[in-house]
């Protein structure tokens, strides 16, 4: 397959994303890809890890691949994008469980899909162009493939505050929020997977990791925790603006860039998964909101604003962030029913 190059190595099971033209972005074929090599080298006893990276140096992998899912939601087939969603979202369960070392490097552009695939594993490593992000809620979803979990465990506010603006972390900020764990400089790149596909051993990057450049988060933390201790997007927004700081200036011109809606989501499943350790909750409560977005949320104009028209000028549904009832967040997190992810479903 030339989107992605999966193979053993040693003692490696390798995986290679390899669409660097299209900043690697995760189609579904790739995620069932990747899910299949899990699967296949869980008992595999010549393989001691699993080694994930990416060719080209702008990007790991920026994101899903979503233009099918728009074609077909725009034919009001929903089916479809429902079906990439569990998939993708029972191969990121998988990476987070795995019972083997799982190491990721993580270059460039580190974006939604593409932290479903690095940000679960075992050993996540970043370098000195490392741009991890959820920038969901700009395209009318909410942050998904289990990165609500990793916001909702990042310290203090840090997780609503880059949830709800899809903020960029560098390496440093990466490792403080909780998407990475090491950072190893991209010239080391190359010796280190050699040095994990001829051993087997993932102690090869404590002796390879370097302490990162400093980020930005430490320095605003207080205010982020401060500015966004209400519950809700209303009071958020409030606190914001009673600030008047260039950080609150700020971080209003990045809110409203976003479905008003899907901030408000994103606020509320920060809140239910306080204290939350489990994968499969998280990915739960997520697939509510997905399952439903092409038809009642803001995903397909989210997706002709940016990407298929370009004019960066969408229609959001509210008006503005102060326009979400409670009652429209509730109802895109509400229960499935019989439609709840299963993730011990057979692939079909």
């Amino acid at each position: 397959m030339s989107e992605i190059a999966i193979r053993q190595e040693g003692r490696a099971g390798r995986i290679t994303l390899t669409r660097p033209r299209a900043l690697n972005a995760l189609t579904y074929p790739m995620c069932l890809a990747i899910e299949k090599a899990l699967d296949d080298w869980q008992h595999e006893a010549g393989i001691a890890l699993v080694v994930i990276d990416a060719e080209g140096d702008k990007a790991f992998c920026a994101g899903g691949d979503i233009a099918v899912m728009y074609e077909t939601g725009r034919q009001g087939d929903y089916a479809y994008g429902q079906k990439f969603w569990r998939d993708e979202y029972r191969m990121n369960a998988k990476v987070s469980g795995y019972p083997k070392p799982v190491v990721s490097l993580m270059q460039g552009f580190t974006m939604g899909g593409g932290v479903g695939v690095g940000c679960h594993g075992s050993h996540r490593i970043v370098g000195e162009t490392s741009q991890i992000a959820m920038p969901e809620c700009g395209i009318g979803l909410v942050p998904d493939v289990g990165g609500s979990l990793l916001l909702a465990s990042a310290p203090g506010r840090l997780g609503a505050y880059l949830g709800a603006t899809g903020r960029r972390m560098g390496p440093a900020d990466a490792i403080l929020a909780g998407f990475a764990d090491h950072f190893v400089a991209e010239a080391d790149w190359p010796d280190l997977i050699a040095e994990l596909v001829a051993t087997g051993n993932p102690d090869a990057i404590l002796a390879a990791a370097l302490p990162p450049p400093p980020g930005d988060l430490p320095a605003l933390q207080p205010l982020v925790d401060r500015l966004f201790a209400a519950p809700d997007l209303a009071g958020i927004v409030a606190a914001l603006r009673a600030d008047g700081s260039d950080f609150a200036a700020d971080t209003l011109a990045r809110l409203n860039r976003g479905s008003p809606l899907s901030v408000a989501c994103t606020i509320e499943m920060q809140n239910r998964l306080a204290g939350c350790d489990d994968i499969r909750e998280a990915l739960a409560l997520e697939y509510r909101f997905t399952h439903r977005a092409p038809e009642h949320a803001d995903f397909l104009e989210g997706i002709r604003a940016a990407i298929i028209d370009k004019d960066r000028n969408p229609s959001w549904r509210h008006a503005d962030l102060n326009a979400v009832p409670a009652a429209d967040v509730a109802a895109m997190l509400a229960p499935l029913g019989p439609d709840e992810l299963n993730l011990e479903e057979d692939r079909t």
